[in-house]
């Protein structure tokens, strides 16, 4: 048998191209999303009682009774804190 080139009127009688399934070629082509992820924070107050002494004096004083009861209202004079205020000027004038 022989092969001629191809050329019809050679003896070779035209014949239907044969076509195959078309091979794949895939290009993988990565373009960025953005894709929100929400973080919640949730703060909370917290209040701490913390016992801190405080401490107050009460005290009474009593006077010499006499026939009607205490003898008139007992005061407190503030005397020493004028001598110490006095006493503070005269060093602050050297």
């Amino acid at each position: 048998m022989s092969y001629g080139k191809g050329c019809p009127g050679q003896g070779c009688p035209t014949v239907s191209p044969i076509v195959c399934d078309p091979i794949v070629i895939v290009r993988d082509h990565y373009v960025p999303q953005l894709v929100p992820v929400i973080h919640p924070i949730k703060v909370v107050d917290k209040v701490h009682c913390c016992p801190v002494e405080q401490h107050f004096y009460t005290y009474e004083e009593t006077g010499p009774v006499g026939v009607g009861g205490p003898v008139g209202p007992v005061s407190v004079s503030g005397t020493k804190a004028a001598k110490k205020r006095a006493g503070s000027r005269a060093r602050r004038k050297r």
